[in-house]
């Protein structure tokens, strides 16, 4: 899965080179990626719109649409989730690859779409494709956004003591709840209890305010970091999660366990 940074990076990909552009058409043959649209039915929703805004809470990214032709009437929400493999990619019309990541610098010939999952096709000749080899990417029109909780950039330090403090979870699960905060992945997760010194099976309402302070600013610098990095395999700790790995500030044998379901790893000195 696709945490904060790479769908944030998807998210710029679209703003830059994708808004403002009419849709001539789409291609939502896919009846798994587009699941539980029947083939047709999103084409028929966005021909003659253009994407008006690139937007993201969390893991989750949409792009609101224009009217369709001279309407004024919004068209629906357009819902792009990349899955563990999913490339938001812009090319011409000669499938050169204009935004989007390293689709193509992995030796594929420019217009080679074996793996488009999902595209729309504007009306000067380009395109946004969903590159998804793994196929588990999902594309659907007005997704529930209204469910997840406050983003993890933009979370504030309130909202974050509340969501902790009233949890007598785990704090790395506490982290992973997307409904409490939205955006945080197995990955951040550990990088963030790292930075903060905190073990990832103490349950949340147990911190003591200092620590959910150290938190807070974990998780907001873990997710500045890998935004900047290109993703969350850029982040320090990341490498050492392995076994035989130590501890990069203090060179102790990094534990190893499961908490909230997913695989974790904490450093045995500092994090007991």
């Amino acid at each position: 899965m696709p945490e904060l940074p790479e769908v944030e990076s998807a998210r710029r990909v679209i703003e830059r080179a994708a808004l403002g552009r009419r849709i001539v058409d789409v291609d939502d043959s896919d009846t798994y990626e587009c699941r539980p649209h029947a083939p047709g039915q999103i084409r028929a929703a966005l021909l003659g719109r253009r994407l008006t805004e690139a937007c993201r809470v969390g893991k989750s990214m949409w792009c609101t649409t224009s009217g369709a032709g001279r309407g004024r009437t919004p068209g629906p929400l357009l819902g792009l989730h990349l899955g563990m493999s999913g490339k938001i990619v812009i090319a011409d019309g000669k499938g050169t690859e204009i935004d989007g990541g390293d689709y193509w610098e992995r030796g594929r010939a420019p217009g080679d779409y074996r793996f488009s999952r999902f595209a729309l096709h504007f009306d000067d000749g380009g395109a946004l494709i969903l590159v998804d080899p793994r196929r588990l990417g999902r594309v659907r029109l007005d997704p529930p956004v209204e469910d997840l909780g406050p983003d993890a950039q933009e979370i504030t330090g309130a909202e974050f003591r509340a969501m902790l403090g009233r949890s007598i979870a785990p704090t790395k699960a506490r982290l992973l709840d997307q409904h409490a905060v939205a955006g945080i992945g197995n990955l951040l997760a550990d990088q963030a209890l790292w930075l903060a010194r905190i073990s990832p099976r103490r349950p949340a309402q147990d911190l003591s305010r200092p620590e959910v302070d150290r938190l807070f600013r974990g998780v907001r610098k873990a997710v500045t970091d890998a935004i900047a990095g290109g993703g969350v395999h850029t982040l320090s700790v990341i490498p050492h999660r392995k076994p035989g790995g130590e501890c990069p500030r203090d060179g102790a044998p990094m534990n190893r366990g499961t908490v909230g379901g997913r695989t974790t790893w904490w450093c045995s000195q500092e994090q007991s």
